[in-house]
């Protein structure tokens, strides 16, 4: 019996948790635009001096090793519905039994005007560089100045990429800049725009206000209910028509499907694939979607999170649809498990929810630090990250505060 060919568009968490199910069952080949796994909830880190950039991608060749997986390296330009066939930017064609999308999200804009041309996203890894090459570029700047001008740095959004990232920057400012040139770092701002009533909405009120706390003692500065209405060179306008000057301007907002649902033809529901509870798309019973770009729904009717577990529980279960097809089976629906939630603000500040235990404090930011630890790829990067961390704990220093953009 021939093993069905599946092509994955994807190497992310949920694209490399289907080829890993799926190899000794099908044929199988992964496609993504880098030959590397970006470990997304720790790009922030790279933003803010805590972490080398090696340190959370992982090749994905070395991901796929003791497997006849194959990878090939590309974009998916057109799929052929018609003859099962998806071409790639390198003009190369595979064929294939059943596509698998796991293309990830991009940065939702919400329609307002100057995100993209003026906010950092921190999406990739070049993304995260270039928002360190940013704060370290203007702290150079006003230890060069030597007066009174002022550094605004500004992270839209209050969700959990959103207070990670302004409290990593806060601790950023108040340890190595303190040490480096105090004048300077006391002459950088740091704020949290917040559209909503509280941060984190998705946690529990308690823990929202607790980071709240926990940020203003670090110097942040949080503003709620204050929807951004644009985006401009070195400023931001607010609702109420007033405006902020933001010299460093973050954007955590929001995330979309990624852009590649259009050229790939598949139909939409809202800004992600549109998928039925089987993780079929819709009209498409040999395509699948999952992860941020898959338009699942939990059974409270709400479109499931985008984080790693999602697509990493979806990518097993369309494993088993597959298996189930090829033993003649009949197919069941996906139900998510909420293994529960997690941020950190800082050094020794974190929260954590799992379902009714709400956790915050020292302990939250172990069990943090451990399950982080725990996903990450490969034992180099696991041993780099805990010596990176263990330094910037004991020495309240952080090294990799290096400018290292395009410019």
């Amino acid at each position: 019996m021939n093993k069905p060919k599946v092509v994955i568009l994807g190497g992310g968490f949920g694209g490399l948790a289907t080829a890993r199910a799926l190899h000794k069952s099908a044929e199988v080949t992964v496609v993504d635009r880098h030959n590397f796994q970006t470990f997304l909830p720790l790009l922030y880190q790279v933003s803010t001096a805590g972490l080398a950039a090696d340190h959370v991608a992982y090749p994905i060749r070395g991901a796929l090793r003791k497997t006849d997986i194959k990878f090939r390296m590309g974009s998916p330009v057109s799929v052929d519905h018609k003859n099962n066939e998806v071409k790639l930017d390198s003009s190369e064609i595979l064929k294939f039994d059943h596509l698998i999308v796991a293309l990830g999200s991009v940065s939702a804009d919400f329609g307002i005007p100057g995100v993209n041309e003026y906010a950092l996203g921190m999406k990739t890894v070049h993304e995260a560089l270039t928002i360190r090459a940013e704060i370290m570029r203007r702290f150079e700047d006003l230890c060069r100045f030597e007066d009174d001008t002022k550094l605004s740095i500004s992270v839209i959004g209050g969700g959990p990429t959103g207070v990670e990232m302004a409290g990593a920057i806060a601790e950023l400012i108040r340890g190595p800049l303190k040490s480096d040139k105090a004048d300077a770092a006391a002459n950088i701002n740091i704020s949290i725009i917040e559209a909503g009533p509280r941060l984190l909405p998705t946690f529990a009120p308690s823990l929202s206000e607790r980071t709240k706390k926990d940020l203003e003692k670090l110097g942040v500065k949080v503003m709620l209910n204050i929807p951004v209405k644009a985006i401009e060179h070195r400023k931001i306008t607010l609702n109420d028509d007033s405006v902020i000057n933001s010299e460093i301007t973050i954007w955590a907002a929001g995330v979309k499907g990624s852009d590649a649902m259009a050229q790939l033809s598949l139909p939409t529901i809202g800004n992600r694939v549109a998928v039925e509870p089987t993780m079929q798309v819709q009209n498409y019973p040999n395509i699948w979607a999952l992860g941020d770009i898959a338009g699942a729904v939990g059974k409270d009717g709400k479109p499931l999170p985008m984080v790693a577990p999602v697509a990493i529980q979806q990518g097993k279960f369309i494993a088993k649809q597959i298996a189930r097809l090829i033993a003649d089976k009949p197919l069941g629906e996906f139900k998510y498990l909420d293994k529960g939630s997690m941020a950190t603000i800082g050094r020794n500040k974190a929260i954590v929810q799992v379902r009714g235990l709400k956790i915050s404090g020292p302990i939250a930011w172990l069990i943090w630090v451990w399950l982080h630890l725990f996903y990450l790829l490969g034992g180099r990067n696991k041993i780099g990250t805990m010596a990176d961390w263990t330094w910037n704990y004991l020495t309240f220093d952080r090294g990799n505060r290096h400018i290292m953009d395009s410019y």
